[in-house]
């Protein structure tokens, strides 16, 4: 209270031409400086959320792009075991033909060497049989034959045959 009881209108002019100097200042040097920093951070700010959102957008269109890339290699992949697998199934199906044909030319060639070795035994079974006839005949003959009268009887048989013939 005692501040209004001291009023004193030079006191009060001069503070206000003071604040109105000191505002004209302020408008001249300090005002604009201000405003046009307050401006430019405004734009700053305004220019990164900008590129802050074209950064997003490039980072989905990644995203996607990546995602894209994924399809196609997983895709890939998987042709690429398709094409093993196949390979795999033909190189066992032509291992076993060639097994099989080989095996069947096996067989066949055991066939005939079973059939030579049968040919060859039957042969040497008909050389074996052959010499025991003659032999056993020889023996049979030679008893047959021991005495004169049984060989004249043959002998004359024999002619006998050759006659009729």
């Amino acid at each position: 209270m005692k501040l209004l009881e001291e009023f004193s209108i030079g006191l009060f002019f001069w503070q206000a031409v003071l604040f109105l100097a000191l505002l004209f200042l302020l408008r001249k040097f300090a005002w604009k400086p201000i405003l046009n920093a307050v401006n430019e951070r405004e734009e700053k700010i305004s220019d990164s959320l900008v590129q802050a959102e074209k950064a997003q957008e490039e980072l989905k269109q990644m995203q996607a792009q990546n995602e894209d890339l994924l399809k196609d290699a997983r895709a890939e992949r998987d042709g690429l075991i398709k094409e093993a697998k196949e390979t795999a199934t033909k190189m066992i199906s032509d291992a076993k033909d060639a097994a099989k044909e080989e095996g069947s030319k096996m067989l066949a060639s055991a066939q005939e060497s079973i059939n030579a070795e049968k040919v060859t035994a039957i042969m040497e079974l008909k050389t074996t049989v052959a010499a025991f006839s003659i032999e056993i005949a020889e023996k049979i003959v030679r008893s047959e034959l021991s005495s004169e009268d049984k060989q004249k009887a043959l002998a004359d048989k024999m002619a006998e045959d050759i006659n009729l013939n």
